[in-house]
């Protein structure tokens, strides 16, 4: 069968579109990465090098998908194009171009964490206690700022007179200093710094831009600033950029993303040949007709109505429960009559991962969790857990260190493991040359140390990558430490084996080549990731991070004014109505055959009860398309019998 005649005409349209600018317009469930992958493969048929096509995504995940379904689509043996996230983009550019910047090739990546710990040691030097500033503050105002393209010394022409914004100005002096100090970059620099790179070199500029003759960037409406110039660069020499996205599932303002680089896409690329992708293949019609009725509201859109040739379906379910323990108790209950559920064709019962429960805000998670646990029920929190043990990043600080010595951040993490008396004092001297005044005890262990560290580097630069890992695991006396910690360290061991086995798919390639693509690939983990890994459960994650994915069956819940849409605690940051309703809208059109919606009368937040009323989403939902049910008594789910005095008459939502 030809490729094209597995798409609709609208799809049919982007994909023999070859030269200028591209706007696909591709509504949730419309086939858009089977429309990008099959323009792809429509290029390469037409003569264009695979080498010379690019395609960048936001999640691991999604480049994943795309770049196994290209690979479908080629012959055997064929080159292959680059498909990348914008982070592994950055990346690429910053490795193969590290004589240029004169770095270390195996430079750092520090996560939120490491970042911070970076800022609050730039704050103590400059004499800033924990007491004078918020860590958080300070690296949100230094994330967004390098998200707007700005360096330090553009941020302090305008604090002058502002005493946050000067401290912010000194301490992200320091921190830029120690960054290059240890060869490091936080996250905002992978992509950042790339971009200045190709402005400010004439050279590397035109290579990537003869490199890359075709652009393809997906999810465009999530692009901030310093990704949409990277974007424009790359395709500023040839003009061949196609950018797929959808208006009205732009949800990350808050990561500085901007959905008008979408809305302007015509007005920014002159000539552009725009596609509307308007049918969905996912979702039934009953989900559909509600997720249009709740998106017009929107003004700020690309307008577009989705429709599918799947009539019917089950009614949406919506449940008003008395506080989050009901509420976590209805969603239990349905749960287990959908397992427990019979599905033509084939009669087998439902899976327990083709569910999934959303929320708005992380805290709902913990009564959710514990209703699961109680009732037996197998879920997966989503999150890159794993990769967050302690025992996991100890063993990828001995590597990273290994090959970055100047990685002070990954040293000061394993310097005592074992125990080697090292305290902050003393590794303040090492840190700043003086380790000389040490004591004869102190300096021999840690040439001791050092010594360690080269005998890893030497095994990890020639040996496969899993074999590296046990070697560093049974080297460096972490297996040693964690036997003496009985049941705990045994655990602790296991998920040292797990990371044995991951270690492994890396083992066909060179050993260099697989270190290098081992921490880079840890090192810029999401939260999605973890679904990479085929485990049993029904899926529990907040609405954000569904962005992508779909289930059969969703359960949205706490819809509830102030929690969805949200309010800010801090009332001068309001929350933006519009983005607030497009990801009601993600998190309906997440559901393929039923949605269930829930609220609570009544939610205990930081300690205190709060009354709520429903969510004013609820009302864009026709009563055609729903069922609504309540529960408004204290029985079932408080720790006494109800005080009929208590009871609340609620409104009913129709």
């Amino acid at each position: 069968m030809n490729y094209l005649d597995t798409l609709n005409e609208r799809q049919k349209e982007a994909v023999l579109h070859k030269d200028g600018p591209l706007l696909i317009v591709a509504g949730a469930g419309a086939g858009k990465t089977k429309t990008v992958t099959h323009r792809i493969a429509h290029l390469i048929a037409g003569g264009v090098d695979p080498r010379n096509i690019l395609a960048v995504t936001f999640t691991n995940k999604a480049a994943k998908e795309m770049r196994d379904r290209v690979l479908l689509l080629l012959p055997i043996g064929s080159n292959t194009p680059t498909v990348s996230t914008f982070h592994s983009l950055g990346v690429l550019i910053l490795k193969e171009n590290a004589n240029v910047l004169g770095i270390n090739k195996y430079f750092s990546i520090l996560d939120k964490d490491e970042s911070q710990s970076l800022i609050k040691k730039s704050a103590k030097e400059l004499g800033i206690g924990p007491k004078d500033y918020n860590a958080n503050a300070v690296q949100a105002v230094i994330s967004r700022e390098k998200n707007k393209l700005k360096t330090p010394d553009q941020f302090g022409i305008k604090t002058e007179g502002n005493y946050f914004n000067e401290m912010v100005h000194n301490i992200w002096v320091k921190y830029e200093k120690k960054l290059g100090e240890q060869k490091a970059f936080d996250f905002d620099d992978l992509i950042q710094k790339p971009l200045f790179l190709l402005r400010d070199n004439q050279k590397v500029r035109e290579y990537y831009q003869n490199l890359w003759k075709y652009v393809h960037i997906d999810e465009y409406q999530d692009t901030n600033v310093v990704q949409y110039e990277l974007s424009k660069l790359l395709a500023e020499k040839h003009g061949n950029i196609c950018v797929v996205g959808d208006s009205d599932q732009a949800i990350y303002s808050w990561r500085q993303a901007d959905y008008k680089n979408i809305l302007n896409f015509e007005q920014n690329f002159p000539g552009t040949k725009t596609v509307l992708l308007e049918e969905n293949y996912r979702s039934t019609k009953t989900i559909l007709d509600a997720a249009n009725g709740i998106i017009k509201k929107n003004k700020q859109r690309k307008e577009k109505n989705l429709f599918t040739s799947r009539e019917g379906g089950e009614k949406i379910r919506v449940y008003g429960a008395f506080d989050e323990g009901d509420e976590a108790r209805w969603i239990i209950q349905k749960i287990k009559e959908l397992l427990n559920k019979k599905v033509e064709p084939s009669y087998s019962g439902i899976r327990a991962d083709e569910i999934a429960v959303l929320y708005r805000a992380n805290f709902q998670s913990r009564i959710l969790e514990e209703k699961f646990l109680r009732s037996n029920i197998p879920y997966q929190m989503l999150g890159t857990r794993f990769y967050e043990r302690k025992e996991v990043k100890d063993v990828i600080a001995l590597m990273q260190h290994a090959l970055n010595p100047a990685d002070l951040q990954s040293m000061e993490r394993i310097i005592n493991i074992p125990p080697r008396g090292i305290g902050d004092v003393s590794f303040n001297k090492i840190a700043t040359g003086q380790e000389g005044i040490l004591p004869a005890k102190l300096q021999e262990k840690l040439r001791e140390f050092r010594a360690m560290i080269a005998r890893i580097k030497e095994v990890i630069l020639k040996e496969k990558l899993s074999d590296s890992i046990k070697y560093v695991v049974k080297n460096s006396g972490i297996a040693d430490a964690l036997k003496l910690e009985g049941e705990e360290g045994e655990e602790r061991i296991e998920n040292l084996k797990e990371l044995v086995t991951i270690a492994s798919k890396y083992d066909f390639l060179l050993p260099e080549e697989a270190v290098d693509k081992f921490l880079t690939e840890t090192s810029l983990l999401s939260d999605q990731d973890s679904l990479m890994n085929k485990q049993e459960g029904v899926k529990l994650m907040t609405v954000h991070a569904s962005k992508g994915l779909e289930f059969k069956y969703v359960f949205v819940t706490g819809l509830e004014e102030d929690l969805f849409p949200h309010r800010r605690l801090n009332e001068s940051e309001a929350s933006d109505p519009e983005e607030e309703r497009r990801l009601f809208y993600v998190a309906v059109t997440r559901a393929k055959d039923q949605l269930f919606l829930s609220y609570a009368n009544m939610r205990t937040i930081f300690g205190q009860k709060k009354i709520n009323m429903p969510s004013q989403f609820l009302q864009d939902i026709s009563d055609d398309l729903a069922e609504f049910e309540s529960n408004s008594t204290f029985d079932s789910f408080s720790s006494g019998a109800a005080d009929p005095d208590d009871i609340i008459e609620w409104d009913c939502l129709k």
